[in-house]
């Protein structure tokens, strides 16, 4: 009996574990790496997403807050108080 059970035990297909896929080294995100930004204002109306800080610049009478090194190719955008 346990000479008939072991034939049946080996005679089982084994099934083959493929190897873990390996990780894509190319990067998926559009923003570049290494460079964390945060949404903003514009005083426009429109959302921005700027890289750099954000400035307070004099502007004839007042101050006027812009975001700096904005998504877009964009220097400076002012900002909507």
């Amino acid at each position: 009996m346990k000479a008939l059970t072991l034939a049946l035990i080996l005679s089982l297909p084994v099934p083959r574990l493929a190897p873990p896929a390996k990780p894509s080294l190319t990067p998926t995100s559009t923003q570049p790496a290494g460079k964390a930004g945060r949404w903003y204002l514009a005083a426009t109306g429109h959302a921005v997403y700027c890289y750099g800080p954000v400035m307070t610049l004099p502007q004839g009478s007042g101050l006027l807050r812009v975001a700096t090194f904005c998504r877009g190719g964009e220097t400076m955008v002012p900002l909507k108080d």
